[in-house]
Parts: structure tokens; sequence; C-alpha cells
């Protein structure tokens, strides 16, 4: 995608003190990476695997025909080096088998024992949802995501193409 991005030489901005609002936002990125990070890690602890896998398990099970390690580095927003990691250890505790040759872009499937798994989370996944934003009518939550969306395109961009000067 695209962007015009319009560089404001003011550090002020519709809605207070640019400066202000970078250390807000940065401040609450972070914070939610890191309270994700400590609730993914103490529900796979449980099962011997690492925190950041959850989201592998939660992917492949929503891709019950399998997928590629490719497809899911992308879908998860990760490195393939990671991807690989991560496949390597649900192969050693049998919750995936590949479909075919045993090269990056066989298909994996999870195991009833990675599906059981993956639900599991899922369910999780969805109790920590509500219990978080269940208060929020459902027109705060759309504009919420589609805002989030539009940074996070943004940022995707700017980190590809460098801040103009």
């Amino acid at each position: 995608m695209m962007y015009n991005i319009v560089v404001e030489k003011s550090t002020s901005f519709r809605g207070g003190n640019m400066l202000e609002r970078f250390e807000k936002f940065s401040f609450n990125i972070f914070s939610i990476h890191h309270y994700l990070h400590k609730i993914m890690t103490e529900e796979m602890n449980s099962y011997g695997l690492k925190g950041p896998y959850a989201i592998y398990l939660i992917a492949m099970n929503r891709n019950e025909s399998g997928i590629t390690s490719a497809k899911l580095a992308e879908i998860c927003g990760r490195n393939k080096a990671d991807v690989s990691r991560a496949i390597a250890d649900f192969e050693r505790q049998n919750l995936v088998v590949r479909n075919g040759e045993k090269s990056y872009n066989a298909k994996i499937l999870l195991t009833e024992s990675g599906k059981n798994i993956a639900n599991a989370l899922a369910k999780r996944a969805m109790d920590a949802v509500f219990l978080v934003g269940g208060d929020l009518e459902p027109t705060e939550r759309d504009v919420f995501y589609n805002t989030l969306e539009k940074i996070s395109e943004k940022l995707e961009f700017l980190s590809e193409k460098g801040i103009p000067k």
C-alpha cells in the first residue's frame, strides 16, 4: 500500500503535543506487547512450549488443510527462522506432521494432540479478548481495530522506506 505521508514540522498537531502522543502511543504498545507475551508464556508453559508459539498453533488450526512454513510466517508476521524453530519443536512433540517432502514448501498439519492444544489456546484467547474488550461497544471496537491497522500499515511503510527528512 502506498502512502502520501505529510511531515508536519510543528510540534503540535490535532489532539495535542506530538511528542507526548508518541510517548503515550509507544508506552501503550510496548505495554500491550509485554502483557500479551507474559500471558502467552504462562499459557504455553503447561504444554512445554514457548509463549510466542501460541499464535502459530492458532493460525495452523484455522488452516485445516495444512499450511506451508512460508505462509505461516506471512500470516503471523514472523520471520522464517522463527517459524522453522517452532515447527521443529512441534515435530519433536508430535504436534504436527508434514504432508509430503520435508521442505519449506511442504504443507504442515496439526496432529490430534496439536489440534487439542490449539483448540484449548483458541478458547483461552477468546476468553481473554472478552475480558479485555467485552465492555467496548461494537463501533468502538471497529474504530479501534481499523485505526490500529492503519497505524501498523503506515509504520511498516516507514520502516521500509524511512522517515522523510
